[in-house]
């Protein structure tokens, strides 16, 4: 999370650090830009702590300011945090970007430094990293991972369809693999020989056993799909080997992702604010837990709603020029996960919520496209979340109407 950087703190010096996977650089410069430390080190615990004692042994008041937040930064931020350094973060975009202004086109580690460390020299615009909590930090984990074995799964139901679709095209087309009851069935029947022998009646009674819904609908699907194919294709029975196991594999990746959404829930439920996030219509519990991994739950972090939305890409920066103006346009630097949760919860509050629903179809009667109408609603819905975190209150519908005395 970002932070402004604290009001009268004018720091002396300022150690630029630029992060790689197994060593960094760091530079140190003072007020006038005039080199004081340049020095490769290990990202190693060891090497680093002697590397903040040397550049804290030349001034107690130093920024670091760093080129990425995460990955193998970890570390090093981890170790000034808890060292009470203050940490400025400028992105790898920034520091290339800025780079091109500086003297000579040799692009080295030292050089990459230098510019960090002198861009949080002249700039005032630079927020500070500060650790999330314990809470936030696992969801972000966990949320993480969920996507990303939601995304390993759509692949593997690709590559099924695509292997199942050489040997057989009428079962790829009658099935729906992103279902667990066909892909059950895969993982036993896979040819149209092997199901006409079964029958309908043994492949019902198969997939009963293993707690399939709808069984004999879809063993009696399979068994049409067998009798529209009489023909053997070549390399069937190798296919059919790897249909099955690309079949276990989506099973695989279900049992984790049921696994992690148990671990997301038990987590998120921990959460102080995790009561006032659920009560907005549209917001369940995994969209509320992404919510929390993007911004830590503090919206002190972020002093206005103005400056979440900036954050989650929400709010439109002008991009006017000579005679252009009120030319509004989306960020380029923002939140990916946050827009993608919050839209997505725009989306789902239309079906159970009034009030969302009066709002977007107002903005479709404005002549707004069915896209722009839900970002509407999303930073609608993001200023209201906003404000019930910061007050410690659920949703209402309607504000609670106060009795005279």
């Amino acid at each position: 999370m970002n932070d402004e950087l604290a009001e009268g703190y004018v720091p002396e010096i300022w150690a630029g650090v630029d992060i790689g996977k197994t060593h960094h650089h760091c530079v140190v410069i003072d007020t006038e830009g005039k080199r004081l430390l340049s020095r490769r080190v290990a990202n190693d615990e060891s090497e680093l702590l002697a590397l903040i004692s040397d550049v804290l042994e030349i001034s107690r008041e130093v920024l670091w300011a760093v080129d990425l937040n995460h990955g193998g930064a970890a570390l090093l931020i981890g170790l000034l945090v808890s060292h009470g350094q203050p940490v400025a973060y400028l992105t790898g975009l920034a520091v290339h970007r800025a780079s091109a202004t500086y003297r000579g086109e040799g692009k080295t580690d030292a050089k990459d430094a230098f510019v960090i460390a002198d861009q949080a020299r002249v700039r005032r615009d630079l927020g500070l990293l500060r650790p999330g909590d314990e809470i936030a930090v696992d969801l972000r984990t966990l949320t993480t991972r969920r996507l990303d074995a939601v995304f390993d799964r759509t692949r593997q139901i690709n590559r099924l369809r695509a292997q199942l679709l050489e040997i057989f095209p009428a079962l790829e087309r009658a099935l729906d693999l992103t279902n667990q009851g066909p892909v059950m069935l895969l993982t036993g029947y896979q040819t149209p020989a092997g199901i006409r022998r079964a029958g309908a009646s043994r492949i019902g009674t198969w997939l009963k056993n293993r707690k399939v819904r709808g069984a004999a609908t879809l063993a009696k699907t399979a068994v049409e799909a067998a009798q529209a194919q009489q023909t053997a294709l070549p390399g069937e029975k190798l296919a059919a080997a790897m249909v099955v196991r690309l079949a276990k594999g989506v099973m695989a990746l279900d049992e984790e992702i049921a696994e992690l959404d148990a671990l997301i829930e038990t987590r998120f439920r921990e959460h102080p604010h995790a009561e006032v996030i659920r009560s907005l219509p549209g917001m369940g519990t995994k969209l509320a837990a992404e919510f929390i991994a993007a911004t830590g739950g503090d919206m002190d972090a972020f002093g206005s709603s103005d400056r979440l939305a900036g954050f989650a890409g929400l709010a439109p920066r002008p991009r006017d020029s000579g005679r252009v103006s009120g030319n509004l346009r989306r960020p380029r630097r923002y939140h990916r996960g946050l827009l993608r949760t919050m839209y997505l919860s725009a989306m789902v509050s239309l079906q159970c919520c009034p009030v969302s629903k009066a709002f977007y179809d107002r903005k479709r009667s404005e002549g707004k496209g069915h896209k722009q109408a839900l970002l509407a609603l999303a930073r609608r819905r993001l200023n209201v979340l906003w404000a019930m975190i910061r007050d410690g209150k659920q949703f209402h519908a309607s504000p609670p109407v106060t009795l005279a005395a």
